[in-house]
């Protein structure tokens, strides 16, 4: 199974970029499932049901989102009804939505977990054993397994990644919107990257008007930030996984940019 994952999408740039490579990457990679993190497909901040609907409409078999999944109040509703959009597994379980999926696609089946960090973030449930439990439910149905890991720190997707070491085919870091170099096979045939990048603006800071980011830097004043529009770059991985779940490889897969 080869699985593609792309990386945060902001606003109308991630999106248009998409439309116009992932139809070529699907066939040029021979990509069984498409996986995004979409949390800010909607003008930067957010997802409302609108866009995530464009986005499967676009090729992409699930979304997963972070911190700013509430952003926009319509989503509420949308993630309870719809399978396919995920929000962290590690909120209370009152929360609207589920935290995985099951996805099945002609002969592939995949399970899907998402989840939250803490450090530097909002004080949710621990997802290291959030993910022990629901791994472990999760591989009744499948062996292969993907969790998308939304955290800030370094340090603690360095640890996570280790910690699901040999359990999962493969642990995606998303969140801090810059690609890391560091993709590779742990031990147990588990793929891993810090943070998968974005797909969005390539001039701006991470996604949003460059101009914004530094007038905030230099002033301390609080201002709305927009998103930025030109150049657009997707970052994403490709990870391929053998019948039992192991991961064989995971390969950085990047277009655009303006370079």
């Amino acid at each position: 199974m080869r699985v593609l994952f792309i990386g945060d999408l902001i606003g109308e740039p991630g999106r248009a970029i998409v439309a116009s490579q992932l139809p070529r990457l699907r066939s040029e990679l021979q990509i069984d499932i498409c996986l995004a993190n979409g949390e800010n497909a909607a003008g930067g901040f957010g997802i409302t049901p609108g866009v995530a609907s464009e986005l499967f409409s676009l090729g992409i078999d699930l979304l997963t989102t972070g911190n700013h999944v509430w952003d926009r109040k319509e989503i509420e509703s949308f993630v309870q009804e719809e399978p396919r959009l995920l929000r962290p597994a590690n909120y209370p379980p009152e929360v609207p939505g589920r935290g995985f999926h099951i996805l099945k696609k002609d002969k592939e089946c995949l399970g899907v977990l998402n989840l939250s960090g803490r450090t530097f973030m909002s004080p949710l449930d621990c997802p290291f054993r959030t993910a022990e439990r629901e791994v472990a439910r999760m591989k009744e149905k499948t062996r292969a397994l993907l969790i998308d890991f939304h955290a800030e720190a370094t340090s603690e997707k360095r640890a996570f990644g280790w910690f699901m070491a040999g359990k999962v085919s493969a642990v995606i870091g998303t969140h801090t919107h810059v690609q890391t170099a560091d993709e590779q096979i742990l031990p147990g045939q588990t793929a891993y990257i810090t943070d998968v990048g974005m797909t969005g603006s390539a001039e701006s800071v991470i996604g949003i008007a460059k101009e914004d980011a530094i007038s905030r830097f230099l002033t301390q004043m609080p201002k709305r930030y927009h998103v930025a529009k030109d150049a657009a770059q997707l970052n994403s991985v490709m990870v391929e996984i053998d019948d039992e779940g192991r991961a064989i490889q995971i390969v950085r897969i990047n277009r655009g940019g303006g370079g």
